[in-house]
């Protein structure tokens, strides 16, 4: 039994062996192996997968890109548009009055700024300008993903190369196929241009607001200066506008303006583009916009000199400078004294309006003001509006009379007068009888001047105010006499040059010289001798009857202290328009006051306001120049003769024949020259004075309704100057 329990079978049992141990290392790394395969396998796959996506995203961004520039003009044909012309409008100075033109202002050159004004835009608006080929693919990554998450059309992203793009080719829509043809034509201005030029062409062309296209335009517009001359703190404002121009405009929000121009100069400081203490300058002292100048009233004479250009040069299609006559000084002054007159009396009087023209004698305009203030009305009342010029067109019926015999101390009847039922009166309703014609016109007798009128014919009448300078359609009619035709203020001004300046006639002029932004000249005005339309005599005896209307006639407020000066109130009926057109050696200035509906107002008379507007204005357009007299003297009677009785000069005052022994009216063929004024030279042309003809309605003296035996004329002798 022992044997046999011995000799039994047993089978191996393998797991009860221990593991051979190199069989671990075999086994483990034979899992990282399958392991690895199986993460090479996943990778392999991705990245073919991500190749394939790239190839067909690449493919597909091609075909997108091929189509929108399909919609683009061939490459090879683009250019860059030519910037619209620009006119620079300057004063007899060279000062810049106003900018005409599309852009609002010239282009500057690179080279000509302040370094550091390219340099705050790069440093705001693309710091990696000099370092990208025209586009920022992180940047316009940033932009899409900010308006996949909703915040609404393409922003943000774009170099300083695409905003020029924009500018120049495409519209300023915010949507993907305009930012891909933005993208596209920035790679190809930096393709054909250096960083410099396209700069260049950025600063020039990108639009500032307020209708300020180009960095000239915007520095003009906001400081009142030339962008070569922007302080560190008005480049840095400058450079905040391209953010929002609206909304940093610093004339209309300059606290969200001076913060964005504060985060433009930190910009350029951690860039390096200006010192530590250059930045603590600026900060410190912040950019003030220049101050609106009220009502802007130069931008009247603006629209005038545009309204010119047409005749002078025809179509602009560069940049020029026009230098015109007009006075800076004097054109803030002529602003001034309507606005404060009209601020202080305006509502007293019920008048809204005004306008003020300002002359030399020879025609240049100094000053003119077509309103009280143009933001609200660009209507430019000095040179469109025609007006009614009551009694301030007086003087020409007056010198008529001059020119068919008659004195400054002939007599005729301020008395009632009735022609067909029209019965002018005098301003007072009173008369005075018996006037010489200086009290007559010196106190604006409405009837003397009726008389007058009918006596020397209405057509003559019409033909000394157009021989003087009136264009307007004149009536010619009794009612001539009373200023019933409408008149501009310039064009009524402009007449009374000759009584002014000797009696030569003018043509008003502004612009004395135009020139292309190089240089060139383009126009010159060209002083032309022009015609004598006043007999000498005549001038003398028109400044004497002018400068008593001064001394004690209607416009006795008027203050000019030390100048002689002459000149003639207007009241139209009603009350609806007052004049004043007064004159020196030195200057001829007129001023109207109204309401554009033709309202009345409430008894404002030329010797109201508007003398005093005039008095305002001309004591400072004659501050500091030494007194000089009238052009052409002031013509005095001698006394009379002491051979003449004393009856027979009393008759002769009251317009009786006499004995015959008194001197004849002075006549046209008296020779006769006055007084050149310093500096004076003689004129080319001589004057030949209208034939007496009884053309119109004139009437013989004797036969004038209601006129008696007054309104013959008096023999009184003529010559005499003081």
């Amino acid at each position: 039994m022992a044997k046999g329990r011995n000799s039994e079978r047993r089978e191996p049992i393998f797991d009860a062996f221990p593991e051979d141990e190199e069989e671990k290392p075999r086994r483990a790394r034979k899992k990282k192996r399958t392991a690895k395969r199986k993460r090479a396998s996943i990778l392999s796959r991705l990245v073919y997968w991500v190749l394939m996506l790239g190839v067909w995203g690449a493919v597909g961004v091609s075909i997108v890109v091929a189509y929108y520039a399909a919609q683009l003009p061939p490459i090879d044909q683009l250019t860059i548009p030519k910037r619209p012309p620009n006119i620079a409008i300057l004063a007899e100075d060279g000062t810049l009055l106003a900018n005409r033109g599309d852009t609002g202002g010239a282009a500057v050159p690179l080279a000509e700024l302040p370094p550091y004004l390219p340099k705050a835009f790069v440093a705001i608006e693309d710091r990696r300008f000099y370092d990208h080929w025209g586009i920022d693919p992180i940047g316009i990554l940033r932009a899409l993903v900010r308006d996949a998450i909703g915040h609404g059309g393409m922003e943000g992203g774009s170099t300083l190369t695409q905003q020029l793009a924009k500018n120049l080719f495409l519209t300023q829509e915010r949507t993907l196929p305009r930012k891909i043809q933005e993208a596209i034509l920035a790679v190809w201005l930096e393709h054909k241009y250096s960083k410099d030029q396209i700069l260049d062409l950025y600063l020039n062309r990108v639009y500032f607001g307020a209708g300020a296209f180009g960095v000239e335009a915007a520095a003009q517009k906001y400081f009142g200066h030339s962008a070569r001359a922007v302080s560190l703190a008005e480049a840095a404002m400058l450079a905040g506008l391209m953010k929002a121009p609206s909304r940093y405009a610093p004339n209309h929000n300059l606290a969200a303006a001076t913060q964005r121009a504060a985060e433009v100069i930190e910009a350029m400081r951690e860039q390096g583009f200006i010192t530590g203490p250059m930045a603590e300058l600026a900060l410190a002292e912040p950019a003030k916009p220049m101050q609106p100048k009220a009502g802007g009233t130069i931008n009247y004479v603006a629209d005038y000199v545009m309204d010119q250009l047409d005749d002078l040069l025809g179509p602009v299609d560069e940049d020029i400078a026009v230098r015109t006559t007009i006075s800076a000084p004097l054109q803030s002054a002529a602003e001034k004294a309507l606005r404060d007159a009209l601020a202080a009396k305006g509502a007293h009087y019920d008048v809204s309006q005004g306008a003020l023209v300002a002359l030399d004698p020879d025609g240049a305009l100094r000053a003119l003001v077509g309103g009280r203030d143009y933001a609200e009305s660009q209507f430019n009342r000095a040179t469109t509006a025609k007006r009614q010029p009551g009694s301030a067109f007086k003087p020409f019926v007056y010198l008529t009379a001059l020119e068919h015999g008659l004195t400054p101390d002939s007599i005729r009847n301020d008395a009632p007068i009735n022609l067909r039922g029209w019965q002018p009166e005098d301003y007072e309703h009173r008369y005075m009888g018996p006037v010489t014609l200086t009290t007559a016109l010196a106190q604006s007798l409405n009837t003397v001047a009726v008389r007058l009128a009918l006596e020397v014919g209405p057509a003559n009448v019409a033909r000394t105010a157009r021989r003087l300078g009136i264009t307007s359609a004149l009536d010619v009619n009794p009612t001539i006499a009373l200023g019933t035709s409408a008149v501009t203020p310039l064009e009524l001004v402009a007449a009374y040059v000759p009584f002014a300046n000797g009696g030569i006639a003018v043509a008003p002029y502004v612009v004395a010289k135009i020139t292309t932004a190089g240089g060139r000249l383009l126009y010159l005005h060209e002083p032309a001798a022009g015609d004598r339309v006043i007999a000498p005599e005549h001038v003398a005896m028109m400044n004497r009857m002018m400068a008593e209307t001064l001394a004690t006639g209607t416009a006795r407020r008027a203050d000019l202290p030390g100048w002689p000066a002459a000149g003639k109130t207007g009241t139209s009926q009603d009350f609806r328009d007052a004049w004043f057109v007064g004159y020196t050696s030195h200057m001829i200035c007129g001023v109207w006051l109204g309401n554009d509906d033709n309202s009345p107002t409430k008894r404002a008379s030329g010797g109201s306001l508007p003398v005093v507007i005039w008095s305002h204005f001309m004591q400072v357009a004659h501050a500091g120049i030494p007194p000089a007299p009238l052009n052409g003297g002031v013509w005095m009677a001698p006394a009379a003769a002491p051979n003449v009785p004393i009856a027979n000069a009393i008759l002769n005052f009251f317009g009786g024949q006499g004995s015959g022994q008194a001197q004849p009216p002075a006549s046209r063929a008296t020779p006769w020259a006055p007084p050149m004024a310093l500096g004076q030279t003689p004129r080319r042309r001589s004057y030949a004075p209208p034939p007496r003809d009884g053309e119109g309605d004139g009437l013989p003296p004797a036969s004038i309704p209601n006129g008696g035996e007054a309104s013959q004329q008096a023999a009184r002798p003529f010559f005499g100057l003081f």
